[in-house]
C-alpha cells in the first residue's frame, strides 16, 4: 500500500512539473506526457453540487462559490494523507513554500488566480491551478475540477461560452488515461444529465465512468433512486454512489464537514430507502473508492508512462546533442571549447581526405587546381619588384635610416604578400 501511496505522490509530482513546462493536454494534437498520467475529472452540469462533493471529500470549505460559472479554470487538486495530528494545510503550485492554514484564504486565492488569467470578466481559461491539500482526513487521491456545463450563455458571458466549456471538458474525458467522475442530481431526470450524456459519448461501455447521485435527501416525497443507484436504471460497470452535501441553509450556517459527513451516514443509516446500500454510500466511501481505483489504473499504466518517459529524454537529448552544448561564459571553457571544435574538423577533414567520407576528390581539386591557379594570378612580381621595394622599405625607415637590415621595411613586404595570399585562402576554404 505504502509504495502505490508513493506512486500516486509521484505522479502528483509529475503533474505538477507538466503544468510548469506548459503541458497540461488540452486541445494538443500531439502526444504529451500530461495526458498519459492517469486522473480523475469531475464533470456535471452548473448547480449539480460538484463544489460540495469536493468539499466532502477533502473535509474542508474552500471552493468560491456563487451563481452562474464559478469554476472558470481546472483545478487539479492533490490530496496527500498525513500523519495524525499534523495540521491542515493547502499549498499552490503558483506559491511555492507558502503555506495555507485558512482554507477561507485558499477560496480567495483560487479566485484571486482565476482572475489574473481570465480578469474579471466570466471567460474561462484552459490553464490549470494546482492546489495540494495535506491533511490526516484524506485519502491519497487526485481530482480534476472543470467548469460546470451550461446549455445557455447569461449576461456577461460570450456567446460562445457553450460550445467553449463542452470543448474544455471533452479535451480532457476523451483520453483513455481519464477516468470520469460524473455528477448528476438525483432531484433531476437522470436521462437529461448533462454529465452522463457526455460520458457516455466518450466513454459508451463505462468502464471509466464512476456515476454520482447528489441531493438525494431533495426528491419528492415518495420517490427514490434505489434503481440508479443498484445500477438498473443506468448500469455503469463501476458502482452508482449517493451522496448527500450541505444544504444552503448548512453552508450559510457555517455547518463544518466533519459534522455533515456525520449526518450524511445518518441519512444513508436510517433511511428505509437506502439503509441497505449504507455501506457503500456517502463522500468518504466515494474518496477511498476512487484512491484505490486509481492506483490500479496507475498500476496498469506504469510501464507505459515510463517508456513515454525514457523516449521522450532519448528524443531530447539527441536534438540537444544536435544543437550543441550551451556555450561556457568564462574565457577558459571558451578556448576549451574552441579547441574542441577545431580537433572535430580536423579528424573530419581528415575522414574526407583519407576516403572515409565522400567529397576527398573535391578538396584535391580545390588544393591541387584551384588554390595554384589563384596563387599565380597574384601580382608578386610587382610587389617583390626593385622599385617597390626601396620604396616600401624607405617609408618604413622614416627619418632614422637603418643601420644593417631594414627589419620594418621586410615585416611591411611580407604583410603585404600575406595579404594577398587571404583572398584565395578563404576562396578555397569557402570550396
Amino acid at each position: 500500500m505504502a509504495t502505490m501511496e508513493s506512486l500516486i505522490v509521484t505522479v502528483n509530482r509529475i503533474q505538477r512539473a507538466c503544468t510548469v513546462l506548459g503541458d497540461h493536454g488540452g486541445d494538443s494534437a500531439l502526444p504529451t506526457l500530461w495526458e498519459a498520467l492517469p486522473s480523475v475529472v469531475v464533470v456535471g452540469g452548473q448547480s449539480s453540487g460538484k463544489s460540495s462533493v469536493l468539499e466532502s471529500i477533502v473535509g474542508r470549505d474552500f471552493l468560491p462559490r456563487g451563481s452562474g460559472i464559478v469554476t472558470r479554470r481546472p483545478l487539479v487538486l492533490q490530496l496527500h494523507k498525513t500523519e495524525q495530528g499534523v495540521q491542515e494545510y493547502g499549498e499552490f503550485l503558483h506559491l511555492p513554500k507558502k503555506k495555507f492554514t485558512d482554507f477561507a484564504m485558499v477560496r480567495k486565492e483560487i479566485q484571486d488566480e482565476t482572475d489574473r488569467v481570465t480578469g474579471k470578466s466570466k471567460q474561462i481559461s484552459p490553464v490549470p491551478i494546482h492546489l495540494s491539500i495535506y491533511s490526516p482526513n484524506v485519502v491519497n487521491l487526485t481530482l480534476i475540477d472543470l467548469p460546470g456545463l451550461t446549455k445557455v450563455a447569461v449576461e456577461g458571458q460570450p456567446e460562445s461560452i457553450v460550445n467553449d466549456i463542452e470543448s474544455m471538458v471533452r479535451s480532457y474525458v476523451e483520453k483513455p488515461n481519464c477516468i470520469i467522475l460524473a455528477i448528476t442530481p438525483a432531484n433531476q431526470d437522470i436521462a437529461t444529465s448533462d454529465a452522463m450524456k457526455l460520458s457516455r459519448e466518450v466513454d459508451p461501455t463505462g468502464e471509466r465512468t464512476f456515476g454520482v447521485l447528489t441531493k438525494l435527501d431533495l426528491m419528492d416525497k415518495g420517490t427514490n433512486a434505489v434503481d440508479v443507484l443498484e445500477g438498473r436504471a443506468y448500469p455503469l460497470q463501476h458502482p452508482w454512489v449517493g451522496i448527500v452535501n450541505r444544504s444552503q441553509a448548512d453552508i450559510n450556517k457555517n455547518v463544518d464537514m466533519i459534522a455533515a459527513r456525520r449526518r450524511e451516514r445518518e441519512f444513508f443509516a436510517t433511511s428505509p430507502d437506502y439503509g441497505h446500500l449504507a455501506s457503500k454510500m456517502g463522500s468518504e466511501y466515494l474518496a477511498k473508492l476512487l484512491s484505490k481505483h486509481l492506483e490500479s489504473v496507475i498500476r496498469a499504466r506504469l510501464p507505459g508512462i515510463t517508456s513515454l518517459i525514457n523516449k521522450s529524454i532519448d528524443e531530447l537529448e539527441a536534438e540537444l546533442s544536435h544543437l550543441g552544448r550551451p556555450v561556457a561564459v568564462d574565457a577558459g571553457a571558451q578556448l576549451y571549447t574552441i579547441l574542441e571544435l577545431c580537433r572535430a574538423f580536423d579528424r573530419i577533414f581528415k575522414e574526407h581526405l583519407d576516403g572515409g567520407r565522400p567529397g576527398g576528390d573535391r578538396i584535391y581539386g580545390v588544393f591541387d587546381h584551384q588554390l595554384p591557379a589563384a596563387l599565380r594570378k597574384l601580382p608578386f612580381d610587382r610587389h617583390l619588384s626593385l622599385q617597390n621595394i626601396r620604396k616600401v622599405v624607405s617609408e618604413a625607415d622614416g627619418y632614422q635610416p637603418h643601420l644593417i637590415a631594414p627589419e620594418q621595411g621586410y615585416r611591411r613586404l611580407i604583410d603585404g604578400a600575406l595579404n594577398y595570399f587571404r583572398g584565395p585562402a578563404e576562396a578555397s576554404v569557402d570550396a
